[in-house]
């Protein structure tokens, strides 16, 4: 087992790069099996999850070569004409984002057997609106001995409207519907700038795309897309990151290749508790030098705060002056968390999908362990800003969302180690 070993006391300052977004790529890459051809993706981030959806391609039948073009990593997608319709197990159940192959492979095979996905443990992320989504535009679903086994012989548009504004499910018809023959309009559609940037490499391929950007999509399906080349979004959230640790540990960071509007909420709360937050042309700063004020934390779609900095933010505020109210309205085991960062001292109470965090000046240093990739980051920060040493275990988890990211953190002036651990806490 690796570890990241943190010594508390450190105030992070310097500059970091952002790069794309985990959470667009993946499906940039799902994508690229649309269009038959050299499909190029690049701002790519060096993490796990890019590695496991490069093998699903190529079980796929796609060739994926990787390069690095001014210093920033790109892949080139050769998509065949004949693709095979199966994404096995073995790769699916490690990342969620592998359900994003569904739409691209009904549209492009009519036919998908894809095994029902893993990822963070973070509660339940049901699949009814995808699968809601793509029978209204003709597909038959059915899961069978932990498979997806979808069948659409004719995809034809139609007018769809989501319960809640699904990022999953608003990728998957969108991507099916761009092939299906006539319109297809999804009320309620997803808004995050991940949408957006998908919605952008579709147009790129030829897909014919209004309101983009807006929670009503409408696709004209066409007959068939070429292959492109598009630079993936910024990560917001691991530029949110950085933001929060700069405000937890009263710090000054340079985020750079960041969008700031993308984290308008996000960098609003950090100013509310006394940073200084600088836009720039190609990113912000974010200073701080003295102790954070509390201030609440409702996540929501965007444009509201995102769920995945919710562990992030609760670091901070558990050591700053007074008390939040955090509500979690989208993944009810988010708070599995808190039972972490407790065992450090914060004082952390949870009811539903509330907790109350009353700061304190100082947390410990105990052994913990990520439970996905935010808690990860988040359990970093707050060893950053406790006495003594803290141990987060199952760190492979914050490799699947964040690039070298102790290396950075070394570079921003913390004492942190990755070692190897035979037990937890060892």
């Amino acid at each position: 087992m690796q570890v990241l070993r943190v010594t508390g006391g450190a105030r992070l300052h310097g500059a970091v790069d952002v790069v794309g977004a985990k959470n667009s790529v993946l499906k940039l890459m799902a994508a690229a099996l649309l269009a038959p051809g050299d499909n190029r993706i690049g701002n790519l981030p060096a993490i796990s999850d890019v590695a496991i959806m490069r093998q699903l391609l190529e079980r796929l039948g796609c060739t994926v070569t990787e390069s690095a073009h001014d210093a920033v990593d790109q892949v080139t997608i050769r998509t065949p004409a004949q693709l095979n319709h199966e994404a096995p197990y073995e790769l699916v159940r490690k990342i969620r984002g592998s359900i994003c192959v569904l739409g691209p492979l009904l549209a492009r095979t009519r036919r998908a057997k894809v095994a029902l996905p893993g990822g963070d443990a973070i509660g339940s992320r049901p699949l009814d609106m995808h699968f809601a989504g793509l029978e209204r535009l003709g597909a038959e679903i059915r899961v069978e001995h932990g498979y997806i086994v979808a069948e659409a012989p004719d995809l034809r548009g139609a007018s769809i409207w989501l319960d809640f504004p699904s990022v999953g499910a608003t990728e998957n018809i969108l991507t099916a519907a761009v092939l299906a023959k006539g319109t297809t309009v999804i009320d309620n559609a997803a808004r995050e700038p991940e949408i957006v940037d998908l919605c952008r490499m579709l147009v790129g391929m030829g897909a014919q795309i209004d309101g983009i950007g807006s929670s009503t999509l409408e696709i004209n399906g066409v007959d068939g897309l070429t292959a492109t080349s598009h630079d993936a979004v910024p990560d917001r959230i691991v530029a949110g990151t950085w933001a929060l640790a700069a405000l937890a540990t009263r710090g000054d960071i340079t985020v750079r290749g960041a969008v700031a509007h993308h984290l308008d909420i996000a960098l609003d709360k950090v100013a509310q508790s006394g940073g200084d937050v600088e836009v720039l042309a190609d990113g912000f700063r974010v200073a701080m030098d003295r102790r954070p004020k509390s201030f609440d934390v409702v996540t929501l779609p965007y444009p509201g705060l995102a769920t995945d900095l919710q562990p992030q933010a609760i670091a901070a505020l558990a050591v700053a002056d007074g008390t939040a109210m955090i509500t979690e309205n989208l993944f009810e085991a988010r708070f599995m968390f808190c039972d972490e960062i407790a065992r450090m001292g914060a004082d952390v109470r949870t009811d539903g999908h509330h907790a109350v965090v009353r700061g304190r000046e100082r947390l410990s240093g105990a052994p913990v362990r990520a439970t996905d990739i935010r808690a990860g980051v988040g359990l970093v920060i707050a060893g950053l800003v406790a006495d003594g040493i803290t141990e987060v275990a199952e760190v492979h988890h914050i490799d699947r969302g964040y690039v070298r990211f102790e290396e950075q953190l070394r570079s921003l002036g913390a004492d942190v180690e990755r070692l190897e651990s035979t037990s937890f806490g060892g």
